[in-house]
């Protein structure tokens, strides 16, 4: 192999170019911009290939850029190969793709709305479906209790109940003081502060533990499901499980649902105590009302109704929790976008799903004066 090289002869107001070596991929080397240095814009009359070896595409690019392009018509005729080398390289270089039209925007617009609406018609379809598939699975157990897998239960009880009570008694006892340092702020400027016991009260059993401890379990438990079951999707043990006879949820969907609606009202007491903790510390800081009247006026002035109000959502809000996050595991694909955008609207959905029944439940007991 001769390293590729070049010669430019000028003389009687021509300029000559003389090919030396091989201008191969392995040999050519920096000699495409000496040769563009060199000739400085020139044009060329003609090209000797007396001294040129071995010819080839990259070698043909090299010429091409160095020269502009602006080659003899003659160029290489001497080497047929490489001068069909250099055709078809000059024509793949100057040819350029059509450019593609640039979208209308009105249509781009229209056509994104009509894919959200087919979106959502495609979840809702799945959602029915993925619902009637789960009340046949519990009509199934409840006739024949022996298809209960209680080791799967009692592990999704554990992992989804009893290991979040730390994080949801730490967060509402904080949601209880926020509380009670707005109730005081606020009420003392009509020196109505001792009504702050009766604005925790009401706003912690009634409201904030039960959603808060809904959205932790959305951000904690659904995100859990739907990563685990969609990691189990995407290594195909769903797949093994339906051709060994398993019903999928029987063995996962289950378990997560009931571990939910047995542990969320547990948790939501535990918010409860917790959030009227938190107030009573702040009362008894910032108002001086001592714990024992704090107690005696939430027991006299707070209806048991409100607890009650608070703790008929938490079975709801559980069912919405881990159905979301289950389906969305099980409508996994096989890549870990796939998974990553299914574990996100885990979270989204379920979030917004708690936020609107609240809504509902809030005019449904408005109605009804409880």
């Amino acid at each position: 192999m001769q390293a590729a090289d070049f010669r430019i002869d000028s003389s009687a107001g021509k300029t000559r170019l003389v090919l030396i070596g091989d201008w191969t991929a392995t040999a050519l080397g920096q000699v495409g911009e000496r040769l563009a240095r060199a000739l400085g814009g020139a044009a060329i009359q003609s090209v000797a290939t007396e001294d040129l070896g071995r010819f080839d595409t990259t070698g043909a690019f090299a010429l091409l850029k160095a020269t502009g392009g602006a080659l003899p018509a003659e160029a290489l005729a001497e080497r047929p190969q490489a001068r069909r080398i250099l055709d078809l390289v000059s024509s793949a270089d100057t040819s350029r793709p059509p450019s593609a039209p640039r979208p209308d925007p009105i249509q781009k617009t229209l056509e994104k709305i009509g894919r959200g609406v087919a979106h959502i018609g495609v979840e809702l379809y799945r959602g029915l479906a993925f619902n009637g598939h789960l009340l046949a699975v519990t009509g199934r157990v409840l006739v024949n209790p022996r298809r209960i897998r209680w080791a799967a239960w009692f592990e999704q009880i554990e992992r989804a109940g009893l290991d979040a009570l730390p994080i949801v008694a730490v967060t509402t006892f904080f949601i209880g003081a926020v509380v009670a340092f707005l109730g005081a702020d606020l009420l003392q400027q009509f020196g109505a502060s001792v009504f702050v016991v009766e604005l925790i009260g009401v706003a912690v059993m009634r409201e904030f533990s039960v959603v808060i401890t809904a959205v932790l379990l959305a951000g904690r438990s659904a995100s859990s499901f739907a990563a685990e079951i969609g990691a189990m999707k995407m290594n195909q043990e769903v797949d093994a499980m339906r051709v060994l006879g398993v019903d999928p949820f029987d063995a996962l969907v289950l378990p997560r649902i009931v571990a939910l609606l047995l542990m969320t009202p547990l948790l939501t007491f535990v918010a409860d105590l917790s959030g009227l903790f938190g107030g009573a510390l702040v009362v008894w800081s910032k108002l001086d009302l001592s714990p024992a009247f704090y107690v005696e006026r939430i027991s006299q002035n707070i209806s048991a109704a409100h607890f009650w109000v608070g703790l008929s959502k938490a079975p709801v809000f559980a069912l919405v929790v881990a159905a979301i996050g289950c389906r969305q595991g099980l409508a996994v694909g096989g890549d870990v976008e796939s998974l990553g955008r299914r574990v996100t609207s885990a979270v989204v959905q379920a979030i917004f799903s708690i936020i609107a029944i609240d809504a509902v439940f809030a005019l449904i007991y408005l109605e009804m004066n409880v």
